[in-house]
């Protein structure tokens, strides 16, 4: 039997992720108005908890050794999480303002970033090709922003960007613990506790009164973005982001579908032209990787 390799086990997970993510989104934005602070508070709670009971379980199996920081990767875990926290701030109050597909497909400029920030942390080199592809997403980024004078009407889709760049942060920071030989299931940990902890004053001074409902759709939502962050962590472990990342644009057609068919939402034609631009510089990269590779 053929044994699959890592590259392939990276594109699945990948794929999977990205489904994950769009059904997080989903119900992030069914939960309807409560504070995107909320709403990421319990998306962390149910992540921190799965995490928590998955370490556990390598606890009594392998014993507390599999679980151990290694050393050197403290600093990267609360750089994951700093930027993971960010991220995650900006990219639901994007949800919760934005159509599906913007609000995807401005979160999926997070594999250009990956990129630069691989380049930063781990000295993965970025050859002019890329760069450009890079350069060409960020101007199909702002057919989607579209600038305008108007800040008000602009801070939704900058916060889309913003999450973007956290996100991207975030999985290099991943990729480095990688290398480091850090524990998967204790980078979801450490990052759904430092983003629950950092949720806290907010849910002290402002918590919203929920119903049912509402408490399904965030338990759901939670649910979505731990088997997200799982996949992800995995995706990055088995291989690097310039092999996988134009696979994590499959969140696009996911959320599109998912945006058209519950909301009935439409992206206007500057959106779409930038759907195609970034998309298409994501295959430019892959491609490129592909064959240097």
């Amino acid at each position: 039997m053929k044994k699959i390799s890592d590259t392939s086990k990276g594109i699945f997970f990948i794929i999977l992720s990205a489904l994950f993510f769009a059904l997080m989104a989903l119900f992030v934005r069914l939960a309807g108005d409560i504070f995107f602070v909320q709403k990421a508070f319990f998306r962390n709670a149910v992540a921190f908890l799965i995490a928590l009971v998955s370490i556990l379980i390598d606890v009594r199996k392998n014993g507390r050794s599999s679980v151990a920081i290694p050393k050197g990767a403290l600093l990267f875990l609360f750089l994951r999480s700093i930027a993971g926290t960010i991220g995650i701030f900006a990219n639901f109050y994007a949800v919760d303002h934005l159509i599906l597909s913007d609000a995807a497909i401005l979160n999926k400029m997070a594999p250009f970033f990956t990129i630069l920030f691989s380049f930063l942390l781990l000295k993965e080199k970025i050859r002019p090709l890329p760069l450009i592809a890079i350069i060409c997403a960020f101007c199909g980024a702002l057919l989607v922003v579209k600038p305008s004078l108007n800040f008000t009407q602009m801070v939704p889709t900058l916060a889309g960007l913003l999450g973007g760049i956290g996100a991207g942060f975030a999985y290099a920071c991943v990729r480095k613990l990688s290398t480091l030989g850090c524990n998967g299931k204790l980078i979801v940990l450490f990052f759904s506790l430092f983003s629950m902890l950092a949720s806290v004053p907010y849910m002290i001074f402002n918590f919203n009164p929920m119903t049912y409902q509402q408490w399904l759709f965030l338990l759901l939502s939670g649910v979505c973005a731990a088997g997200g962050q799982f996949t992800i962590t995995a995706a990055y472990f088995h291989a690097p982001a310039s092999k996988i990342s134009i696979y994590d644009y499959s969140q696009i057609i996911f959320s599109a579908a998912l945006g058209f068919f519950v909301f009935g939402q439409v992206p206007d034609l500057l959106s779409f032209a930038g759907y195609l631009i970034i998309i298409a510089m994501a295959v430019v990269n892959f491609v490129y990787n592909r064959k240097k590779n």
